[in-house]
């Protein structure tokens, strides 16, 4: 859109921004109402001429009556207009930026798409997930924090730490979670509609892991829950392997939602007949590493379900669980007849479902994929036991 000036510089320089951003000949109006005086508006006028006389604009007069006034200015070389403002091309720039971004650091080929995006943003003069060319310096700490991640140098440490360890501030993955997602998702399967914060959290990196929710007939170490077992407990994740079993559970539930979670253990299973497991919206690493360690405890014939919302992150953290399980996962009122009958039309379909692959979980995935699919978050339903064959 053209845009109205009382000052021929800016002006000008409103037509080199729109030319980076992707105009081939922009063109701007005079702002007939906005002289000071006819002073200012001669001004105006033989600087736009002198310009003209160099061919870097075409000054376009009005017709008839109006032939002595500026109808609009023109674009014509913007090399020259460059030279004249005594400006460099953003093209330049960007350039100039992304080397010094990256010197020093091989990427991983994985990284190459959102490079591309980002110099394709810098060249026209756009920001990238909220920087500039003129960041790069800070957005350098976001690449090299990203391809830490992707080489597994986080494992086994805290988010802090990492950071420090990483780019000598414990701070500054807080600050760049965006970008490092951002880069990584890329490379990597994240949670199509996650906080950057919880996405890194199915990667491992977090402050410090939560306690694992569980309510069964279970004992702990020493502790024999099981006599008494309490609504529900927690644990560290990395001290699942202390749980003790003196009657083999009917199944074993996943559940994403806290809400859902609660209700269950009071409402579906207050007898405790089933370990039933929270997992805490998108499951971390942390609790990722203790469901597999979980599913080796238990009998190969046992039956693990999962419910979560019947939309594209809920089946994608199946597809997760179902990955650290490395056993038969089976969907607890997540199907296409729930969503058909309790489901409703999402207002934004942004998120994408994961490719179907050939889990239990397969059907639904290619049912969200279609472009009348019904979304459901699984507090409108009223818990039940999942159905197992005995």
């Amino acid at each position: 859109m053209a845009r109205r000036f009382a000052d021929a510089r800016d002006l000008l320089n409103d037509l080199l921004d729109r030319y980076e951003a992707g105009s081939a000949s922009p063109f701007n109006y005079p702002d007939d109402d906005g002289f000071a005086d006819v002073a200012a508006l001669d001004r105006f006028v033989r600087e736009l001429e002198d310009v003209q006389a160099t061919d870097a604009i075409r000054i376009v007069r009005g017709k008839g009556r109006n032939a002595d006034r500026i109808a609009h200015v023109r674009l014509e070389t913007p090399e020259r207009l460059y030279i004249l403002l005594g400006r460099r091309p953003v093209g330049e720039l960007a350039d100039e930026a992304i080397r010094r971004l990256l010197d020093g650091i091989e990427l991983p080929p994985a990284f190459d798409v959102p490079l591309d995006a980002l110099r394709t943003r810098w060249g026209r003069g756009k920001s990238w997930e909220g920087f500039s060319h003129a960041d790069a310096a800070r957005l350098r700490s976001a690449f090299l924090l990203a391809k830490a991640i992707l080489e597994g140098r986080h494992k086994g440490i805290d988010y802090r730490t990492f950071s420090r360890r990483i780019v000598g501030d414990s701070k500054t993955l807080e600050r760049l979670e965006s970008p490092v997602v951002r880069l990584l998702s890329s490379a990597l399967e994240l949670p199509p509609g996650a906080r950057p914060k919880d996405a890194l959290r199915t990667l491992g990196l977090e402050k410090f892991p939560p306690p694992l929710l569980l309510s069964g007939r279970v004992d702990y170490g020493e502790a024999a829950l099981s006599t008494a077992p309490p609504r529900y407990f927690g644990i560290p994740p990395a001290e699942v392997g202390r749980l003790k079993f003196p009657a083999r559970p009917r199944h074993v539930l996943t559940i994403e939602n806290f809400a859902s979670f609660s209700r269950h253990i009071i409402e579906a299973d207050p007898g405790r007949a089933g370990l039933t497991v929270y997992v805490g919206g998108y499951p971390s690493l942390a609790t990722q590493e203790a469901l597999r360690t979980l599913a080796t405890m238990l009998p190969s014939e046992l039956p693990f379900f999962h419910w979560s919302d019947i939309d594209p992150d809920g089946t994608w953290i199946f597809r997760t669980i179902e990955t650290a399980l490395a056993r038969d996962l089976r969907p607890h009122l997540m199907s296409e007849s729930i969503a058909e009958r309790y489901g409703a039309a999402p207002a934004d379909r942004a998120r994408a479902a994961p490719a179907p692959g050939t889990s239990a979980i397969a059907d639904l995935v290619r049912y969200l994929q279609r472009d009348d699919a019904k979304w459901l978050e699984q507090e409108e339903l009223d818990p039940v036991l999942p159905a197992t064959v005995e």
